[in-house]
C-alpha cells in the first residue's frame, strides 16, 4: 500500500422512514443561495479504521484549525443508514459514510439530499468466517452478520452470496440468514458461536481474526479491478453546501491534511487513531489489531466515482436500493481547489457531477 503521498486516488421500517424523511429534503445545492459563514458544522463519523481521516482530523485538530470561527460538533454513528437518517433530517451537516447509503439517499431524494465531496478510504472490508467454512459450498443454512441493512458491507455480502447461487432476504430468510448487527455485538455473537461469520469493515475484520479465531474467506479487494473500491466517502447535505461553501472548503482542507498525514506517517498512524478511539469509547485497540487493519486500508481523497454505477446496481440487486439516476452525486470542485492549492492532482467525478 502506498502511504508515501497524498492519493488522489436498519429493518424495512427504517428504510421506509428514510424514504419519508428524504421526501422533505432541501432543494439541490445550486438552487439555494449562500447564507454567509456557518456558525457550526456538525460532522458524523464512525469509530472504524476506515474512517481514520475523520479520527486523525479530529485528534490532531486539522478540522478545527481550518474551520476557524465555525464550531465543529462531532457525532459518532455505527453504520451508514442511521447516519443518512441524521443527515437527511438536518441533525448533522456532513458525514464520513459508506458509498451505498450515500447513493440510496441521493436516488431516493431525486438528487436533493446530499453531495459526495471527497473520498476518504479504499479497501478494508472482508468476509470472515468460522473455521470449517472453507468455500462458498459451505454456506447453506449459515447465519452471517453485517453492520446494518443496506449498508455497504451488507450490499456486498448479499451480492456475493447471490453470485454463488444463494438466495437471501432483507427480512432474514433465505438459504443464508443475514442478521444486521452492530459491530461490537457481532464480535460477541461470533465468539459465542451464534453466527458463522460476517462481512465487516476494519478494524472489525482484524478483531474477529485476531481476537476470535475467524478466517478471511473473501477480501473484498479481490472482487474489484486493481483492488480499488470505496469504503468511506465524505458527504455533505446539499443545502449546507449551497449555504456555506466556505465552511465545506475549510472542512475539505482539514480532510486533505488528514489524508496526507496518514499517508506520510504510517508508523505514527496507529497511535493517533487509537488515541481518538480511546477518547470516544474508553478503549483502544491492541497494537496487532490496528497494525493488521491499517495494512488493508488505503487513504485517499479520490471517491473512485467510476465504481458508483456498479455500487448502485449492487444495491438494487440486493433489494436494499431503488434504481435511479446518480448524475450530480458528486461535487468535487472545492476538493479540487484545495488539492490544486497544495500542488496535488485533481480527482474526477466520472461524469457524475462537478469537478
Amino acid at each position: 500500500m502506498n502511504r508515501g503521498k497524498l492519493s488522489t486516488t436498519i429493518g424495512i421500517a427504517s428504510l421506509g422512514l428514510l424514504a419519508t424523511m428524504l421526501s422533505g429534503c432541501a432543494a439541490p445545492a445550486g438552487d439555494v443561495p449562500a447564507a454567509g459563514p456557518a456558525t457550526e458544522l456538525r460532522l458524523g463519523y464512525f469509530d472504524n479504521v476506515t474512517h481514520a481521516p475523520a479520527l486523525v482530523g479530529l485528534e490532531k485538530g486539522f478540522f478545527e484549525e481550518e474551520l476557524g470561527d465555525t464550531t465543529l460538533t462531532p457525532q459518532i454513528f455505527s453504520a451508514g443508514p442511521a447516519t443518512i437518517e441524521a443527515l437527511s433530517a438536518g441533525a448533522i451537516d456532513a458525514a464520513y459514510i459508506g458509498p451505498n447509503p450515500a447513493v440510496n439517499s441521493f436516488v431516493a431524494s431525486g438528487g436533493q439530499s446530499l453531495r459526495i465531496v471527497a473520498g476518504a478510504a479504499s479497501g478494508g472490508a472482508a468476509l470472515v468466517v468460522r473455521p470449517g467454512i472453507d468455500s462458498p459450498a459451505d454456506f447453506a443454512g449459515t447465519t452471517l452478520a453485517t453492520p446494518q441493512l443496506g449498508n455497504t458491507q451488507d450490499v456486498a455480502l448479499r451480492n456475493w452470496l447471490s453470485a454463488e447461487g444463494y438466495e437471501t432476504s432483507t427480512t432474514g430468510g433465505g438459504d443464508v440468514a443475514i442478521t444486521p448487527t452492530e459491530n461490537a455485538q457481532t464480535l460477541a455473537l461470533f465468539q459465542s458461536g451464534q453466527i458463522d461469520g460476517a462481512w465487516l469493515p476494519e478494524p472489525w475484520v482484524s478483531r474477529l481474526v485476531l481476537d476470535a479465531g475467524a478466517e478471511v474467506l473473501v477480501d473484498e479487494a479481490s472482487l474489484w479491478e486493481d483492488g480499488a473500491f470505496p469504503t468511506t466517502v465524505l458527504a455533505v447535505r446539499a443545502e449546507f453546501l449551497a449555504e456555506h461553501p466556505d465552511a465545506v472548503e475549510a472542512l475539505l482542507a482539514g480532510h486533505t491534511q488528514s489524508v496526507a498525514w496518514l499517508n506520510e506517517n504510517p508508523s505514527e498512524a496507529g497511535a493517533v487513531i487509537n488515541a481518538k478511539l480511546a477518547a470516544d469509547t474508553g478503549k483502544s485497540l491492541p497494537d496487532p489489531v490496528i497494525e493488521r487493519a491499517l495494512e488493508h486500508v488505503t487513504f485517499t481523497t479520490d471517491p473512485l466515482a467510476a465504481t458508483f454505477p456498479v455500487l448502485l446496481k449492487a444495491g438494487v440487486d440486493a433489494g436494499t436500493a431503488k434504481a435511479g439516476d446518480i448524475n450530480g452525486l458528486f461535487d468535487l470542485a472545492a476538493l479540487n481547489a484545495v488539492l490544486s492549492a497544495a500542488g496535488a492532482a485533481p480527482v474526477t467525478a466520472g461524469e457524475l457531477g462537478t469537478e
